[in-house]
């Protein structure tokens, strides 16, 4: 009953009027295209963006019907085959700027394509890190959604419909597991809130604030720290975790709702204190040796099988706590500054920040 209240739900829901939260708009996209013309550093951060969409003009889409990650090591051959199937998902990414800056209608037919492929062939199952890595597809999607035919948005709306339904349901939602609300879950509201708004409906949203406000009370703590950290004594997972509730709540921020990055949970936990928490570890203020205390037998078999970064011990690299503060730039640009103090180098821009500064919030029409 769950399923199908859901998709009634997506189905029929309040629409939007075609305002675009997940990615930018109309005059958003102005502004970029502005500012890759007029800025070097811009532009050459977009250029691989080009190429790639470039290439995939010439390349055919690689969909799988179930994505293998969560839980399995690398070299797995159905990890591996996964992995590189995933890589479709930044082509769609690449097509679908490139086609919103400069219109050519083969950038559109070809991220059409590889949208149709994935919704004719990926059966999503509900499992929220192997979900997440569809990210970019989804956000590829919102950009161009409005132009793809009648007959390809039937499709590609479906199969996102089963994609929310599988995370809705999730096993791993379950009361009394872990994983509903450890970083599994902080992912699952990711991609929730990702279709939710791509699609534009409306009678979602409760579900989506009720669940981000309940994740930001039980995963974060008062003093910046977090369940994920404590659990596996790893930086890599509180970045993990404050990553896509970063996305969802610049998302839910855009569509002129609530501010999750300044929100306080009734423990007196929230994302901004979480990601002040990090910024000493980011400009070398302060280091941490990953999965010392690690209480998850995985992270010890990814150690067994030389996987790079989770040796117990290993220093957290100040470079991958950058996505996670350029994320949190949009909400406050003071973490410009400690973004470029990485490495002692003077990092001006990232994709990330290039999106931040032409990101504004828009409210409901």
């Amino acid at each position: 009953m769950k399923k199908v209240a859901l998709l009634i739900s997506l189905l029929v829901a309040g629409i939007y009027a075609k305002a675009q939260y997940v990615s930018l708009n109309d005059a958003e996209i102005q502004v970029l295209k502005k500012n890759i013309a007029d800025n070097g550093e811009v532009k050459k951060i977009f250029e691989s963006y080009r190429q790639t969409a470039e290439q995939a003009l010439n390349e055919q889409p690689n969909p799988i019907e179930l994505i293998v990650s969560q839980g399995v090591l690398a070299g797995n051959p159905a990890k591996t085959a996964s992995l590189k199937s995933l890589q479709d998902g930044n082509k769609i990414y690449a097509l679908a700027f490139c086609y919103r800056l400069y219109r050519q209608k083969s950038y559109l037919q070809k991220a059409q394509d590889f949208l149709l492929a994935w919704a004719n062939t990926n059966k999503p199952n509900g499992d929220p890190i192997n979900e997440t890595k569809l990210e970019d597809m989804i956000t590829g999607y919102d950009l161009i959604r409005d132009n793809v035919s009648s007959e390809s948005k039937q499709q590609i709306d479906s199969w996102l419909i089963k994609v929310a339904e599988a995370e809705f349901n999730s096993a791993s939602a379950k009361p009394g597991r872990t994983t509903s609300f450890n970083n599994w879950n902080s992912h699952r509201i990711k991609t929730l809130t990702l279709v939710a708004f791509t699609l534009h409906n409306t009678g979602y949203e409760p579900r989506i604030y009720q669940e981000l406000e309940k994740q930001i009370n039980v995963n974060l703590n008062a003093d910046g720290s977090g369940f994920d950290f404590l659990e596996r004594d790893a930086l890599h997972y509180h970045t993990y975790t404050l990553e896509p509730l970063l996305r969802a709540s610049m998302v839910i921020y855009r569509a002129g709702g609530k501010n999750y990055f300044s929100y306080q949970s009734e423990k007196g936990a929230s994302i901004q204190k979480s990601v002040d928490f990090l910024v000493p570890f980011v400009t070398g203020a302060k280091t941490h040796g990953e999965f010392v205390n690690s209480k998850v037998p995985f992270d010890k078999q990814r150690a067994a099988n030389h996987e790079k970064g989770y040796e117990a011990g290993t220093l957290f690299e100040p470079a991958n706590g950058v996505y996670t503060l350029s994320l949190a730039a949009y909400f406050n640009p003071a973490y410009i500054k400690d973004i470029q103090q990485v490495n002692n180098t003077r990092q001006k821009l990232n994709w990330q920040l290039v999106l931040d500064q032409v990101m504004k919030p828009v409210t409901n029409n």
